[in-house]
């Protein structure tokens, strides 16, 4: 949510929820991090740390060349929930991303968004619990929706997190609650310039918020989101085409990396040439669920080589053919929304092809290259082209992209297709921007308190110290000034055995159609 998305609904009136909130508290623009994406943000906001300490950079985690969906396993750092509990204070969490499968604490969470359609709760039992008591609860709109029933349906799933933020809080009597509205988001993925739909949304969410005010008459609350949203005036920007064109990438048709699948979705109700197999085929294909293991097998199992060829557009058979050749390849875009290029080193790589002593100088050609490319318009592509190490520190650092690709005023909209050309029109005709807001309400908090330079790590401390419990020494950002702070305190280190992997083709393919998880590799 951005101040420019906010200040229209203010001043119609339409929020007056918020309106009220925002009146009495400090408020300002809260820089997100980089990337500046959910599976990523939301887990540096709840941590206080960069992701190269806690682990998460993407919607994908990577084994190697291979890849499954994240979720909080990999998130290798203390929430503020546990935190709080080290201090002898209750929580109840609802709806935030990443949060399945949650960790033990005193208190109740349900899991929000990226996790599976049955997410797993803590304790265990309360989901089932929560429908009895407050009836439907679903994490996600059921498979299908579509026109007006999709905007019923943010009203919906947005009511439902409201109804059950209510009753956990009536039902634990927490020192600390955190509830999270998806849908401010989706809504600018799917809808952008819907006004129905916007208005839908912001409408639900601020009665939601009145009556979480009324049921729960908060001494202290926090509003905040995890990055902004705006157009995007610019150009697509296809990296691995660009990687291609320096021969620094090369492609495949054959098994490994990850065909194309979303231009594959995006045409299976057009024109098919009266085919109605591959009509059906292509929609099996682009439903399944995206992992890299199920995606080779799609077209052979389907027959669809041949009536690929036959029935569809080059582009497309392209598309659905041709792959990034990650073993082959020195450099790469893995995902859009990691937001940089890797380096297929030698070492680390399964099959890396780049040696440790030719690394570095290979990283500084490639960040040459990328930061010299222009649009069609001759304007610079990108804002900043960096290596990893001036945006991530910690132990998962490796992890990351090596190279950080900062578009310009995050106007271009960044993609890791092969579909023969370096450019061509946007996607999508809103994303994420650098910028969200943030407001704290407090009893002593001056609405004219200095919050400039807020940041997204600053969350997590602002949130401690306003409940008297110290910050983590790990945590990268600060306490705000408007809260007084404790000293830092030097918690246990984070431990956890083994990383799960998720079972949430759901999820996948609701990440694939609103654009977050590219596929096409």
């Amino acid at each position: 949510m951005s101040e420019s998305v906010l200040r229209p609904l203010l001043e119609s009136g339409r929020v007056p929820n918020l309106e009220g909130l925002l009146g009495r508290g400090a408020v300002d623009d809260l820089e997100s991090q980089i990337p500046p994406w959910t599976p990523s943000a939301w887990p540096s906001l709840y941590t206080g740390v960069n992701p190269g300490k806690h682990g998460a950079f993407d919607f994908l985690t990577f084994d190697g060349y291979d890849w499954s969906l994240i979720n909080r396993t990999h998130v290798r750092e203390h929430a503020i929930w546990e935190l709080l509990d080290d201090h002898g204070l209750s929580s109840v969490v609802v709806n935030v991303p990443v949060t399945d499968p949650p960790r033990p604490f005193d208190g109740a969470l349900v899991p929000g968004y990226i996790g599976p359609d049955e997410p797993t709760c803590h304790p265990t039992g309360l989901l089932d619990d929560l429908r009895e008591e407050i009836g439907e609860y679903r994490v996600y709109e059921p498979d299908g929706v579509e026109g007006d029933e999709r905007i019923e349906w943010y009203r919906r799933l947005i009511e439902m997190r409201g109804r059950a933020f209510r009753h956990l809080t009536a039902e634990y009597e927490p020192d600390f609650g955190f509830v999270q509205f998806q849908q401010t988001d989706s809504v600018f993925h799917e809808r952008p310039e819907d006004e129905v739909a916007v208005n839908t949304v912001f409408e639900t969410v601020d009665e939601e918020i009145g009556r979480i005010l009324d049921a729960c008459d908060p001494e202290t609350v926090i509003v905040a989101s995890d990055h902004g949203i705006g157009p995007y005036d610019g150009c697509e920007f296809r990296v691995n085409e660009f990687l291609r064109d320096l021969d620094l990438l090369k492609s495949t048709r054959g098994e490994g990396s990850m065909p194309s699948w979303t231009a594959l979705a995006r045409e299976r109700d057009g024109d098919t040439s009266g085919s109605p197999i591959l009509q059906r085929a292509l929609q099996a294909a682009s439903s399944v669920g995206l992992t890299s293991q199920r995606l080779h097998a799609i077209l052979s199992r389907l027959s669809l080589d041949e009536i690929v060829l036959n029935h569809v557009s080059s582009d497309t058979v392209r598309a659905a053919t041709e792959r990034v050749d990650f073993a082959e390849s020195t450099a790469y875009m893995r995902s859009r929304t990691e937001l940089g290029v890797r380096i297929n080193k030698a070492g680390r790589d399964p099959e890396g092809n780049v040696s440790p002593n030719e690394y570095s100088t290979v990283r500084n050609d490639v960040i040459k290259e990328l930061s010299a490319a222009r649009t069609p318009e001759g304007d610079p592509v990108f804002e900043e082209v960096a290596a990893s190490e001036e945006y991530f520190t910690g132990p998962f650092v490796d992890e990351a992209v090596d190279i950080v690709t900062i578009p310009a005023e995050f106007d271009n909209y960044l993609s890791a297709s092969l579909r023969g050309d370096t450019f061509a029109e946007p996607d999508e005709l809103w994303n994420h921007k650098l910028d969200g807001i943030i407001a704290v309400v407090a009893p002593g908090v001056d609405p004219d308190g200095d919050l400039e330079n807020a940041h997204l790590f600053d969350v997590a401390p602002t949130v401690l110290a306003s409940l008297g419990v110290p910050p983590s020494t790990r945590m990268d950002g600060e306490p705000l000034d408007v809260v007084d702070a404790p000293e830092p305190e030097s918690y246990e280190p984070f431990t956890q055995d083994t990383t799960q992997h998720t079972d949430a083709e759901a999820a996948e393919r609701r990440l694939a159609n609103l654009g977050y998880i590219d596929t096409d590799r």
